[in-house]
């Protein structure tokens, strides 16, 4: 199978996307990988090392100054843009990697590749650590769509449910709507209307959770519109960060706290569980090929785990376990109306 990683994207392009992409071929040698840039830039970061890569030459990259709209419409050269004519003309190219433009990503996955029959809009969905061992929680949708209706919401519960399924192995993952309250009745139009209509999707749905509660691992997949979503989500990588400062700060007051900080080596597990980069990316849930968006910041290692979640989520099939659970909804609605 072949995934095409666009080397030009994020703050640490090229460089670390192409020692990325090396890592991911190194771990999977059943991977062929397409690198969309300035060919010449990327031969010379891999100095021969060419043993299943490929290279589309793109002259032009797309910023996060740029318009999404009119990057994709107008760079057509550019490293993204490219990446997606890959993605969409190539049969054997199963999906696209990028830690550019989010805006970019997700304006060229809608005009480029499109969604998947019966998916409303597509939907961020990265994966967060929790409090439980060895368990994480799903925003979905995390900034994709500001604005929602119900039957999105209904739209992102279904695939993100399908997409936890195989990330944590669960057979039925948790599903919770994110709420001012548990309570059914909490909450504003938006979050009312859905509630019921949650019920009725083959899914696990099990209520409301509050925002205080996204890391305590009870609940697999929170459900969101795109805004408040964006919102937790930055709020917890705001806290975590703080947190950080916050103790190297206070170690640096007093004796007692500096021989406090020679057990700061302690805390490096707890700063390796909140880092939410090693899962990889969030993938853009409802298109018709797998699109996985990584951190702007992203490094090698952190490319590396997203090139690799792209085969994981090919291998296990998640766009047609999607398109299975929006048919069982659609007969779903048509056995009632009837």
């Amino acid at each position: 199978m072949k995934v095409v990683v666009d080397a030009f994207g994020g703050d640490n392009a090229p460089l670390e996307i192409v020692e990325g992409t090396i890592k991911a071929l190194e771990k999977n040698k059943d991977l062929v990988v397409v690198l969309t840039g300035d060919e010449t830039k990327i031969k010379e970061i891999l100095a021969g090392r060419n043993e299943r890569i490929e290279i589309v030459h793109a002259s032009d990259v797309i910023s996060n100054d740029d318009s999404p709209t009119l990057a994709i419409r107008q760079k057509k050269d550019s490293s993204l843009v490219k990446a997606f004519d890959c993605l969409k003309e190539g049969e054997d190219v199963v999906g696209l990697v990028s830690a550019g433009s989010t805006g970019a990503v997700l304006t060229g996955a809608v005009m480029k590749i499109g969604r998947i029959k019966g998916i409303s809009r597509p939907a961020l969905c990265p994966i967060l650590p929790t409090i439980q061992e060895n368990k994480t929680v799903m925003i979905c949708d995390s900034g994709a769509n500001v604005d929602c209706k119900p039957e999105h919401l209904l739209d992102f519960a279904l695939m993100s449910s399908a997409y936890s399924s195989i990330m944590s192995g669960i057979d039925s993952p948790k599903v919770a709507l994110l709420n001012n309250g548990a309570e059914e009745h909490k909450g504003n139009d938006l979050t009312k209307t859905t509630y019921p209509l949650m019920k009725t999707l083959p899914i696990n749905f099990v209520g409301n959770v509050e925002a205080r509660e996204v890391m305590s691992g009870d609940v697999d997949v929170i459900v969101a519109d795109g805004f408040a979503g964006n919102v937790l989500l930055k709020s917890v990588e705001g806290v975590a960060s703080g947190m950080s400062k916050m103790i190297k700060k206070e170690a640096k007051k007093n004796f007692f706290a500096m021989l406090g900080a020679l057990m700061m080596g302690k805390f490096k597990g707890l700063k390796a569980k909140m880092d939410i980069n090693k899962y990889g990316g969030a993938p853009f849930l409802g298109c018709k090929k797998l699109i996985v968006k990584t951190h702007g910041s992203a490094k090698r290692e952190v490319v590396c785990n997203t090139i690799l979640q792209v085969v994981k989520l090919h291998e296990n099939k998640l766009n047609e376990k999607i398109e299975s659970m929006i048919a069982e909804k659609t007969k779903s609605v048509e056995a009632k109306n009837d």
